[in-house]
């Protein structure tokens, strides 16, 4: 078969430029469905961090209570409860997506200097509490607490207030339900707005189920509200704690903490803008006895 050319040729090397370009692009693509794949599939892991560990109040010289709620779904919350002194208002508190009650000394004292008084909720799934976190279950979670707290004390006395994610949940509270302030520490948007900054190539409007739409609740608030942002978070951008400020009704007030993180403003004095906001005085002989 001496005679007989071979037809197969080797393909030249733009053409093998061009497998390897497609190749790589569908390795690529591949790569990106499997990451939406899995942030839509784990996406409430990302969102919520739950301590489920029970611990009872321990902190020296303050006799918290620890007492029980029942939600409307069935579910039952740990909540750590301290009575204000006469006069004084309590808050309503709901922390972030790692909130963990026993983890909150500084803010316990806080309040108490002020002769405040506060019920604080382990959302389902944290703290002891039964169940598993959803944005819907927050807010039955929330929902409970008012409750709870709405057959002791008045409306007029009841401040609500909430912490990075616990924000969201204060929000609505607070759009549903009657109260002297709202109190909103590190808020955000949304999550939705959240997460776009921080994967800002992921899909996440099309996917993402717990949006926590504050910035369409915001509106709905007509007591007094309070916002508090550090103007260095790493976590929830500066500029979400003024724009959810901007779409809220008056009486309004935004205090900028320079130098202030995600969770740090409660060291960084946090309660000496909010007693004034609230019009609270210090308790007298308190100040000197609290920790610092």
């Amino acid at each position: 078969m001496s005679g007989v050319e071979s037809t197969h040729r080797r393909p030249s090397a733009p053409a093998r430029l061009v497998r390897f370009g497609l190749r790589l692009l569908a390795a690529i693509l591949l790569l990106y469905v499997a990451l939406v794949a899995a942030a839509t599939v784990f996406q409430r892991q990302l969102m919520y961090h739950p301590d489920p560990t029970l611990v009872a109040p321990n902190v020296p010289g303050l006799p918290i209570q620890q007492v029980r709620l029942t939600t409307a779904d069935g579910e039952h919350l740990v909540a750590w409860y301290l009575p204000p002194a006469a006069g004084k208002p309590i808050i309503l508190y709901f922390d972030g997506n790692g909130g963990v009650l026993s983890r909150q000394t500084d803010r316990w004292w806080a309040i108490v200097r002020a002769g405040a008084g506060f019920l604080a909720v382990g959302y389902r799934g944290y703290s002891g509490s039964t169940g598993h976190p959803t944005e819907a279950g927050l807010h039955e979670d929330a929902r409970a607490a008012y409750a709870w707290v709405a057959a002791r004390y008045p409306a007029r006395d009841i401040v609500i207030q909430g912490h990075s994610l616990g924000s969201g949940v204060a929000v609505r509270l607070a759009a549903e339900r009657p109260a002297r302030a709202l109190i909103l520490e590190s808020p955000f948007t949304s999550t939705v707005d959240v997460a776009e900054r921080w994967a800002p190539l992921l899909p996440v409007r099309l996917f993402i189920r717990d949006r926590f739409m504050s910035r369409d609740w915001i509106g709905r608030v007509h007591c007094p509200v309070l916002v508090v942002h550090g103007d260095r978070d790493g976590v929830i951008d500066f500029t979400s704690g003024r724009q959810l400020f901007a779409l809220a009704n008056p009486p309004k007030t935004f205090v900028r903490m320079p130098g202030g993180g995600h969770d740090d403003l409660v060291g960084r004095g946090l309660y000496d803008h909010i007693w004034p906001f609230l019009g609270v005085a210090p308790e007298p002989g308190t100040i000197d006895a609290i920790p610092r």
